[in-house]
């Protein structure tokens, strides 16, 4: 009796994407068009696997360059921009046999996406680092000093020294280990890219809980930035704690 071709498509939709070609090759010579619709999308994802694969070899770029050095580390900051809420800095070395796909600047990828990869980044890393300024420390000492800050307590929350860093674009003072700066080093490093989401998710999980404190700013949506519902509510209800007061200067 032929298989019916709604038990075919839950085969194909509960493959992995490494089981699609053994699944492929047990159905190909079914001629039915349903089946042959299924087979044609599989050969998509495998396709667009692929193309994944080719992008994020092409990432690990700086980490075969400086491959000399043990641990090489990523590290970037989130929330420079934003009238409420702390910078945080994330810190990240990866495996060298590291063989996770998706990774790209964190401002590229879906709130999901960032998700996933934040518990797989945490599950291989070699280490992990976070660091905070406090919207107060951002008011005393500036928003470029702070974030210089942040990054360093980020290196040493890893619990590792780093025998190099990889930075997104800066140097930063104080740190005694060879740096490399590159520019929009998030989309280029494999190892800044994975910095960049660890901070994106801590940062934006921090003001989804402040967002229930302070209901009225919208926290959980603009994430701190200038969001004009939020400008509003400034206006409307003055500033919380967690505002930059050296940021919100022109709303009050």
């Amino acid at each position: 009796m032929e298989e019916k071709i709604g038990s075919i498509k839950e085969k194909f939709a509960n493959a992995k994407v490494e089981q699609l070609p053994s699944v492929i090759e047990e159905y190909k010579s079914d001629l039915r068009a349903g089946v042959q619709k299924e087979i044609e999308k599989a050969l998509k994802k495998l396709e667009a696997l692929e193309k994944e694969k080719a992008r994020t070899e092409l990432l690990w770029k700086y980490e075969r360059e400086y491959g000399s050095y043990s641990y090489i580390c990523g590290i970037d900051e989130v929330g420079r921009g934003p009238l409420a809420g702390p910078v945080v800095a994330g810190a990240v070395i990866l495996p060298k046999d590291c063989d996770i796909l998706y990774i790209n600047d964190s401002k590229k990828l879906s709130e999901k996406k960032r998700e996933e990869l934040y518990d797989i980044i945490m599950e291989k890393a070699v280490a992990v680092g976070l660091g905070y300024a406090t919207p107060e420390r951002i008011d005393d000492i500036n928003i470029l000093q702070a974030t210089y800050e942040a990054m360093r307590d980020a290196i040493k929350n890893m619990g590792i020294m780093p025998d190099i860093l990889l930075n997104d674009a800066v140097t930063i003072p104080g740190v005694d280990c060879k740096q490399v700066p590159i520019i929009k080093g998030d989309a280029k490093s494999i190892s800044i890219g994975a910095a960049s989401i660890i901070a994106k998710v801590t940062r934006d999980r921090l003001m989804v809980d402040y967002d229930l404190i302070y209901p009225e700013y919208g926290f959980a949506s603009n994430k701190g930035y200038g969001a004009s519902a939020h400008i509003e509510a400034l206006k409307k209800y003055g500033p919380t704690p967690i505002h930059r007061r050296s940021f919100i200067k022109n709303f009050l």
